[in-house]
């Protein structure tokens, strides 16, 4: 299977949002790698003035006047793939499923970077979902795609901790670096028939959805150590949010609900349980929230059309909702 060790690898690079910015950068600067092309999605309104964007993965390729496709539907530059003829195909982070008809194509198939310790979290939160199931560790995948999600047999993996304080952000830069340091050495050993890729264990598998803007919604009848976790796994997006009800507004306030995200708690619970769940209350002067079993204390929040705020600001402004219910 293995290429002359004077061949360059041919490759395509196929992915979009920054996780996969290391590992083409590393790539690129491989002299045993050449990146013939660039894979991504089409540029996409963003912001609040909503401005055409380019994917970072984009933005990255033309600083090294790589050739960029962006279609619609990848299946659709199937014959261009075919043209560039490819050693390999390198996926991170894409948000498309890449058909079976261009999986056969590249010589040594198709590698992908995933965010988890596969069989675990197949799909696309897995990050998230390490935080929320309080695991103690996570990682990196490097697996060879079939037409399944994220089912494809495995070459190999790189552990790390989750931290305390870990958000969801923090650790997908942990794992965007740790992918990009780990992938150039295992293909240039896949290549060279030094990894034999191994099957997962399919029974051991667990799945981990795309998340949608109100997944973010708090549960406050769940315990503090739960909160704790869910907010952690929702920052930066789509951030954990909740409701409170507000009296004697105008009417454009729809059912006089405001919705406020909750944007940083302390990690550390307290052990308060003599108030309703979602109930605001003070805690030696902080702001804490009562959840199922046990409270939080918060440190920063933001309110519907108004800027973040540290919860010592949101106690000079709005004192006046300590006692009310999140819902």
């Amino acid at each position: 299977m293995g290429n002359k060790n004077n061949d360059k690898i041919r490759c395509i690079f196929i992915g979009t949002p920054s996780f996969a910015v290391p590992t083409l950068h590393t790539l690129i600067n491989d002299e045993q790698f050449d990146i013939m092309a660039v894979v991504t999605q089409p540029d996409k309104k963003a912001g609040r003035k909503q401005a055409i964007t380019p994917p970072p993965v984009k933005i990255e390729a033309e600083k090294y006047n790589i050739p960029v496709y962006q279609p619609e539907k990848i299946k659709d530059l199937k014959l261009k793939i075919k043209e560039l003829k490819p050693d390999l195909i390198i996926v991170a982070a894409y948000a498309q499923i890449i058909p079976e008809s261009i999986l056969d194509i590249p010589k040594f198939g198709i590698i992908n970077i995933h965010g988890s310790l596969l069989p675990k979290y197949r799909g696309a939160s897995c990050i998230q979902a390490a935080i929320i199931n309080g695991d103690a560790k996570t990682g990196v995948t490097i697996m060879k795609m079939d037409k399944g999600l994220d089912t494809g047999p495995v070459l190999t993996q790189s552990l790390i901790n989750i931290a305390p304080n870990d958000t969801a952000g923090s650790l997908y830069e942990k794992l965007s670096e740790l992918g990009a340091k780990i992938l150039p050495p295992c293909l240039k050993k896949y290549i060279a028939d030094e990894i034999e890729p191994r099957r997962q264990n399919n029974s051991l598998s667990s799945y981990a959805g795309l998340l949608k803007k109100q997944d973010g919604k708090i549960n406050w009848k769940k315990s503090a150590i739960e909160i704790e976790r869910f907010i952690r796994a929702m920052s930066p997006w789509p951030s954990a949010f909740t409701s409170l009800k507000i009296k004697n507004q105008k009417s454009k306030i729809k059912n006089n609900y405001i919705n406020i995200k909750i944007l940083k708690i302390k990690h550390e619970t307290l052990t308060t349980n003599k108030h309703k769940a979602g109930e605001l209350f003070l805690h030696d002067g902080s702001l804490a929230v009562q959840c199922g079993q046990d409270s939080l204390i918060i440190k920063k929040l933001q309110l519907e059309g108004k800027k973040e705020m540290t919860a010592e600001e949101f106690l000079r402004g709005y004192k006046s909702l300590v006692g009310s219910i999140l819902a």
